[in-house]
């Protein structure tokens, strides 16, 4: 089950600002420099500039604006004094989508080498620097951020402007060290969506000294970078069926799964051909035969679960395998449903359609298609406004404005109230269960049909997935006009 994947840019390239002192402090790699282009050069970076100008922070900006202007593909910006794990970087620059996204930390974490940011949503709302407040901060920014290509021209349009304003005086006594700071608060304000992306367990901190150069290095020895990559691996926002009954388990087969040089796309077709043994079993419609077609309805929907997982781990996305991912759960179940309707009428000697099974049978497939309709038809609208209006939904904030104030408290309504609903709280998981996805569809095709039959499977579905084809309208009409 791998996520709806955006057509990705090229691969990204990176600059360093190598404009600090403290980019020069020694480590074993050479330099502290050294070790993050070693890091760099062994993740999917296509190119790696370095910007060692000498004439301020004016000149850095304008150094990177340069770079944008001719720049194909997303841009990581990261500062020459970072150290951090290879994974933390690896979690912006090897992602797919190489969209606009910067790495954070926790509240506690903000300093005067950490400046405060908001995060809702999963998006960056606002961001700071010296110059800059943020009321109602809820994060920090941890020092690296990547600008997709469809935002590269507002980049470099942003470090031309702050430029000019640092040239001027108008920024206050803002030094080199913010530079990346200062490009986060811009393209933030620009209007263009930044994706926070939380560090977690990982370290990613900038350093001033040699003394905190090394006590750096020696904090990323206590994080297993791998053990790390393996949780990631497993989708932290799941279904509560797929969170508690499969995912415990199919962790533990996803390096066994690479090490058998497994690729997702191939445990995706195993899963295809488990889902038709059990259409199989399940068309005979005796019990037993119920029974087993519902083992291997689950074994083929941990399975699905398995292939995103396991292209997560080795980063492997591709939007042939994602479009392919969802392809298949649609097949899978259909044939399941046709499946369970066969049984049915194995199973009465009158044979033709009884108790209207085949009716019931394709409202079970028209519902869920019409489901699967709303979702990525909103999830399309969005992607299209956002290519061609995304600075109408949110104005552009000037870079002179050094507090968020004036611009009041964040909305509360319903979407809003709905974001901050706590994770794994009861909450949270009867939202995600009320709108049965795929793994409360499965939970609830595999117990029916052992259980019972196959009119009842079809009566549930009908009437659970009708209750939360409302629900899921009306959150995505909410959506719309928050």
């Amino acid at each position: 089950m791998t996520d709806p994947l955006p057509a990705s840019g090229t691969a990204s390239s990176a600059v360093l600002l190598a404009t600090t002192p403290a980019c020069r402090l020694g480590c074993r790699e050479g330099t502290l420099l050294d070790r993050l282009t070693d890091q760099l050069t062994s993740l999917r970076v296509r190119e790696v500039q370095t910007l060692t100008s000498a004439g301020g922070l004016p000149a850095d900006l304008r150094g990177v604006a340069k770079l944008a202007r001719v720049a194909a593909g997303a841009v990581a910006l990261l500062p020459g004094d970072l150290v951090a794990h290879t994974e933390a970087l690896a979690m912006l620059l090897e992602h797919p989508a190489r969209d606009t996204r910067a790495l954070v930390a926790g509240e506690t974490a903000i300093g005067p080498m950490r400046p405060p940011l908001r995060a809702e949503g999963g998006r960056i709302t606002a961001a700071g620097s010296s110059f800059h407040t943020v009321p109602e901060a809820n994060a920090a920014f941890a020092g690296v951020m990547q600008v997709g290509e469809a935002d590269l021209g507002a980049l470099a349009d942003v470090a031309e402007e702050l430029a000019e304003l640092a040239d001027s005086g108008r920024l206050g006594p803002v030094t080199p060290l913010e530079a990346v700071d200062l490009l986060l608060v811009g393209v933030v304000r620009s209007g263009a969506p930044v994706r926070a992306v939380p560090l977690g367990p990982l370290h990613s901190s900038r350093v001033t000294g040699q003394a905190s150069a090394d006590a750096a290095i020696e904090r990323l020895a206590e994080v297993d970078e791998d053990e790390v990559r393996l949780d990631g691996a497993v989708k932290s926002d799941d279904g509560f069926f797929a969170s508690y009954f499969v995912s415990p388990w199919t962790r533990h087969l996803i390096k066994r799964a690479h090490a058998r040089k497994l690729t997702p796309n191939a445990v995706t077709g195993i899963s295809i051909a488990v889902a038709g043994l059990a259409a199989i079993w399940f068309s005979a419609g005796t019990r037993g035969a119920m029974v087993a077609g519902a083992v291997l309805f689950y074994l083929s929907f941990a399975l699905d679960c398995l292939d995103g997982q396991l292209a997560r781990y080795t980063r492997g996305f591709t939007p042939l395998g994602a479009w392919a991912d969802g392809m298949a759960d649609r097949l899978k179940e259909y044939a399941v449903y046709v499946g369970l309707a066969f049984g049915y009428v194995a199973t009465h000697p009158s044979g033709g359609n009884p108790d209207g099974i085949w009716y019931l049978a394709v409202g079970a497939m028209i519902l869920q298609a019409v489901r699967h309709s709303i979702h990525f038809s909103y999830a399309g609208s969005v992607w299209d406004a956002g290519q061609v209006g995304a600075l109408w939904a949110r104005p552009v904030r000037s870079l002179l404005e050094p507090a968020d104030a004036g611009r009041g408290r964040p909305r509360q309504g319903l979407l809003r109230i709905a974001q901050r609903v706590r994770h794994g709280s009861a909450v949270h998981w009867l939202r995600k269960i009320f709108a049965l996805p795929i793994g409360e569809r499965t939970a609830l095709i595999a117990v029916t049909a052992a259980l019972f039959d196959a009119r009842v499977t079809f009566v549930a579905l009908l009437g659970w997935g009708g209750v939360a084809a409302v629900y899921q309208l009306a959150g995505r009409m909410v959506r719309s006009v928050e």
